[in-house]
């Protein structure tokens, strides 16, 4: 039998790093760490115009039942984002307004979960962002075990308890918790360059020229026709 565990405590990055990964942004931070981390497009806003970051407090449910993300608002501190997971495809609307009242007093900037949310209209005027596989009205139950800051299974991707969670409009990325400073530089560079290149861009030069694309084109056998 699996073992069902719900551990108390667990590192976070540093808090002003997680915060500046947040204005970065996820194209930003996932091109910066090597186009790793996106957990895929199938992860939604609910919301738009909205960038958080946060350290994830993991959950492994079962489908149609959301017992342990109520388990899971307790280990909760402020600046955390849940983050859901299932031991099976699920859209069942596993969270609603209630579950972001309890998870917004404790300081909690956001959900991911890979199955449905409902409530979504009280979710966008209450200000709590979530990003979801699907919107269903259908509800759950109460009756399985899961576990509680386990690593999950993302699209692909692991998520540890404490790694950095930044999402926003294009989407949802992973940054490994001992990576977050890292990531931060990396970003920071990246957007200094991406600026001076804006620059560059305004004068009109073109991007064709600019990042050498020409020759690549002509390499490749594209020929310009007047």
């Amino acid at each position: 039998m699996n073992k069902h565990v719900i551990v108390r405590n667990i590192d976070r990055a540093d808090s002003s790093v997680i915060d500046r990964l947040a204005v970065a942004g996820t194209a930003t931070v996932h091109e910066a760490i090597g186009r790793v981390g996106y957990v895929g497009p199938h992860l939604k806003p609910i919301q738009l115009d909205t960038k958080i970051a946060g350290s994830a407090v993991t959950v492994l449910s079962h489908p149609g039942d959301n017992i342990m993300i109520h388990a899971a608002v307790e280990m909760c501190q402020p600046g955390d984002v849940l983050v859901v997971a299932n031991t099976a495809p699920s859209t069942h609307g596993m969270f609603g307004d209630l579950l972001a009242t309890s998870l917004m007093a404790r300081g909690v900037r956001g959900l991911i979960i890979d199955a449905g949310v409902r409530d979504t209209a009280d979710l966008r005027s209450m200000g709590f962002p979530v990003w979801a596989q699907h919107v269903s009205c259908q509800g759950t139950v109460k009756n399985s075990p899961g576990s509680v800051n386990v690593p999950v299974i993302l699209g692909g991707v692991t998520v540890q308890p404490g790694d950095v969670v930044c999402a926003d409009d294009d989407g949802v990325v992973i940054v490994e918790r001992a990576d977050a400073a890292w990531a931060l530089e990396r970003s920071d560079a990246r957007l200094a360059r991406e600026e001076k290149m804006r620059v560059t861009l305004e004068s009109g030069e073109l991007g064709v020229d600019v990042y050498g694309l020409r020759q690549k084109l002509n390499d490749m056998g594209v020929e310009y026709i007047d």
